[in-house]
């Protein structure tokens, strides 16, 4: 017998305003984040996706993850671990990438060449997401910049003249006259993602010449 009561085929919604609603969608994507980092390094560690691919997207998911963990970070969830938890999420092999906050880099009987490779690509790529993710405060991006020419330093192949560590440089020096509460312009971020772009592709290009 078919039951009558009309409530029982009425749809469950898991909020009732606006705000309720941002906050699943918050979450959402944050599960998402977490849930994609975690098939991203089972990927890697049987070797289905190639170390430099593996690197910029990992390096893209930790400062997407930066940014979804803000948006819903609370009383209820300190951190990571308490959404974690909360939801049943099995994730260790990201929740070690988070800890760690950089892509598992390794090294090779290349000595520290790749390592140093993987470490120039992940932080290219995390700085061109800062920005177009809007961090705009000089503190939130010289750090990160600054280890970006250092680690170049650190690759003995790069010649001294090569563009890419010329434009870091540069910005580098730039940042150092602002305060830390300072924020780059419009103009100035504009202008420091193009260079970011064309030096990330100059390495590359380097990296793959014959």
């Amino acid at each position: 017998m078919q039951d009558t009561r009309p409530e029982l085929y009425e749809e469950v919604k898991l909020y009732r305003n606006a705000r309720e609603r941002e906050k699943h969608d918050n979450m959402a994507e944050l599960y998402a984040v977490v849930s994609t980092l975690q098939h991203l390094e089972k990927a890697y560690m049987r070797d289905c996706v190639r170390a430099q691919e593996y690197t910029a997207a990992c390096s893209r998911l930790l400062v997407q993850y930066r940014v979804a963990f803000k948006q819903v970070q609370a009383d209820e969830f300190p951190n990571i671990e308490a959404f974690v938890a909360k939801y049943r999420l099995d994730c260790p092999a990201a929740l070690e990438r988070i800890r760690e906050n950089k892509p598992n880099l390794i090294k090779d009987d290349k000595g520290n060449t790749n390592k140093y490779i993987a470490e120039i690509v992940s932080l290219f790529i995390t700085l061109m997401d800062k920005l177009r993710l809007e961090f705009r405060a000089m503190d939130m991006i010289q750090p990160e910049l600054r280890d970006l020419r250092d680690t170049m330093d650190r690759l003995l192949m790069l010649p001294e003249d090569f563009e890419g560590k010329i434009k870091v440089q540069e910005w580098v020096d730039k940042l150092s006259e602002m305060s830390a509460s300072d924020e780059l312009s419009e103009s100035q971020v504009r202008q420091l993602l193009f260079d970011l772009e064309t030096s990330y592709g100059a390495f590359n290009k380097f990296l793959h010449k014959d």
